[in-house]
């Protein structure tokens, strides 16, 4: 079968840029779809041809097959890549493609029927005496039974969406107590993210280590493993840093994932890529947990790529195509990928929304990003927004050039949890390759250092270019609090745009945590200071270990709303000027803080959608009660009671709201506004 001339990419993001990269490299044509939210999208803009399939919401663009058939036919594509997430691992999708005589990059129908579903899959590979976790599958059961059922298996239990993958709507209980709630809220995000709402509940294992073996088909009868990477370090089953090869793991354990990899893939003829995931645990490696496997290509391709030497999506393609598979190379070095996520680690890893202001990514490793300067990143899907990937000879020296690269990263408009993952990089477990599954909770609370002299100085600076004398400033209609900034900046205290003391005066900033802080003061003459990343955090590793081309200067960007975003060594930060009676009015607030925890007003913590109201106008309602659930970027966050009290709600399931708005208010007996 002679090669594609034309393939349409089913998704959006760094996975729809990374296939666009190899098919222009093969000369192929690249089809992009997109919904309206992404209707300026990098993805859509590098494409060769795009079309529009619906508007923002998944559920009503990039979850429809028949937007998805229907644009390949407009568009002329003969094959269909759907990537990885939304359709990625969809019956209905490959059905329909064979059904329209488009080739579907991916498995063939048998292996998404049983691959695909969590429960079968189990049962599958079970019957052919690969190992599984002790669980059991819960469709058709009733909350009552599935009771009983975990009872037998025993506490802690995971639950976790029988279709698609990425860790989304998985929860743990810890006991019977908290089943009901755990099965509510999986089935929901289960029903958005995948259009299934089915459940499989499996035993939580100790110290779990999370291993993966790449394996690839094709139609000629051939499978082979590519590797194994190790997914351990993970939050809420969420992916969060990902190497290859999986380090210290004995030769005979990794010749065991791999045999056992092969024999579950070829046990569907299966063809094309697609990743076995295994746990094992970590304090007692003899054993291997068959746990899914995923039909796709991963978000983690990049790092098997990378010691490789292959293109992972142009051997999908050619497989696809008819191609037998090449020999496989030996793996060399070591390679680390770490996710970069719209979200703030500090405020319990909240998704975050904007437009970007800025994004510059590093130097000397291999960047996947789904955005650009002036990219808007919304609520309506997943909140990764890039991959950083580092190569080198071996883990130490990988680890090393990806904190450095991760430095280098500036990212400004929204928040994210750069700087987090470099305090995974400098944690001692991980430098010592000491891992479970619960490393990353053991890092929780996380807290930011408050802004450096440095930061704050570029702040200052950054306010001062933007009220120059002739240039425009930003105007009432462009900002959320109907003022501009140079109304701001004249209102701070005793700031003149002349005179010889304008520079000396101190600029106050409110940071997101609601801290007040201060710009040094300086000469007009005097230059800011500079800070380089040795100056920035005590590393536990010596300053002749880090390479002096992590320096980077700090960078600031004001955006719209008159606050200003501040990057230093991959940390970020907004700040806010404060006018001298706001600054008064915060010192107040701090002196009298009984006064905010009695406040009535509950809010929203981010923007997203009120999936649930859990309370019905007028309850009466204990302190911690939950109110209201709200989803963004397919991930759902209670809205607690703050106090004892009588709940008036201010919003209705289905609601759109903006991050701060209120949700509730509890009135107590006493209340003070």
């Amino acid at each position: 079968m002679a090669m594609f001339s034309s393939v349409l990419i089913a998704n959006r993001g760094e996975i729809a840029r990374r296939i666009i990269r190899t098919l222009t490299a093969l000369g192929i044509r690249s089809v992009a779809v997109y919904s309206d939210a992404d209707a300026g999208a990098p993805h859509v803009r590098e494409a060769d041809d795009a079309v529009r399939i619906g508007p923002a919401p998944a559920a009503d663009s990039y979850l429809r097959v028949e937007a998805i058939i229907a644009a390949a036919r407009e568009s002329g594509a003969e094959a269909v890549h759907p990537g990885y997430g939304f359709l990625s691992e969809s019956v209905a999708l490959a059905e329909a493609c064979a059904a329209a005589g488009l080739a579907f990059i991916g498995p063939g129908i048998e292996a998404l029927q049983i691959m695909g579903d969590k429960a079968r899959s189990r049962a599958h590979v079970s019957e052919r005496g690969v190992p599984v976790v002790p669980g059991f599958d819960a469709a058709g059961l009733s909350d009552a039974e599935i009771g009983v059922r975990a009872n037998e298996i025993g506490y802690p239990l995971l639950v976790k969406p029988s279709a698609g993958g990425g860790g989304k709507g998985m929860e743990i209980v810890r006991n019977a107590d908290g089943l009901a709630a755990a099965l509510s809220s999986a089935r929901r995000v289960a029903a958005a993210s995948f259009g299934d709402d089915a459940l499989v509940l499996e035993r939580l294992i100790g110290r779990p280590r999370h291993l993966e073996v790449q394996v690839f088909g094709d139609t000629h009868g051939t499978v082979v493993a590519i590797g194994e990477r190790e997914c351990t370090l993970q939050r809420r089953h969420q992916k969060v840093i990902e190497e290859a090869p999986a380090p210290g793991i004995t030769d005979a354990l990794r010749e065991r994932l791999w045999s056992e990899a092969v024999r579950v893939a070829a046990s569907v003829d299966y063809v094309g890529a697609g990743t076995v995931e295994f746990l094992i645990d970590a304090d007692a490696a003899d054993e291997v947990f068959f746990i899914e496997m995923n039909t796709r290509l991963q978000v983690e391709h990049p790092v098997t790529e990378a010691v490789t030497g292959l293109d992972l999506v142009e051997l999908q393609l050619r497989v696809a195509a008819g191609e037998p598979l090449p020999a496989v190379p030996r793996a060399t070095g070591h390679a680390i990928e770490a996710r970069v996520y719209a979200e703030s680690p500090e405020r319990g890893f909240l998704p975050s929304t904007g437009h970007v202001l800025r994004f510059a990514a590093p130097v000397g490793v291999r960047v996947d990003a789904a955005i650009e300067t002036a990219s808007e990143i919304t609520g309506f899907y997943d909140p990764m927004i890039a991959k950083v990937i580092a190569l080198d000879d071996d883990r130490t020296a990988a680890l090393a050039r990806l904190d450095e690269a991760l430095a280098q990263t500036v990212v400004l408009g929204v928040e994210t949890n750069i700087a987090f993952l470099r305090a995974l990089c400098d944690d001692p477990r991980v430098i010592d390759a000491d891992l479970d599954t619960g490393l990353i909770e053991t890092l929780l609370p996380f807290a930011a250092p408050p802004p450096s002299d440095a930061m704050l100085d570029a702040a200052r600076r950054a306010l001062q270019v933007e009220t120059e004398p002739g240039r425009p400033s930003l105007t009432p209609q462009s900002t959320s609090r109907g003022w501009n900034a140079g109304a701001v900046w004249a209102a701070l205290p005793g700031w003149r745009l002349s005179g010889s003391d304008a520079a000396a005066r101190r600029i106050a900033f409110l940071t997101d945590d609601g801290d007040v802080v201060f710009a040094p003061a300086h000469s007009a003459n005097e230059p800011a200071p500079s800070r380089s990343l040795s100056d920035e955090r005590t590393h536990s590793r010596s300053s002749s270990e880090r390479s002096e081309s992590t320096r980077v200067p700090v960078q600031a960007a004001c955006a719209p709303d008159a606050s200003v975003w501040i990057s230093e060594a991959g940390r970020t930060a907004r700040l806010r000027p404060l006018t001298r009676r706001q600054i008064m009015d915060h010192r107040l607030a701090a002196q009298h803080p009984e006064v905010l925890a009695t406040h009535p007003e509950v809010r929203a913590p981010m923007p997203g959608s009120v999936v649930a109201v859990h309370v019905a106008e007028g309850a009466r309602v204990a302190q911690g009660a939950v109110i209201a659930s709200i989803e963004a970027m397919k991930m759902e966050h209670p809205v607690l009671a703050p106090h004892d009290g009588t709940v008036h709600l201010l919003v209705a399931q289905g609601d759109q709201v903006r991050r701060d708005q209120p949700v509730a208010r509890v009135e107590a007996e006493e209340s003070h506004d």
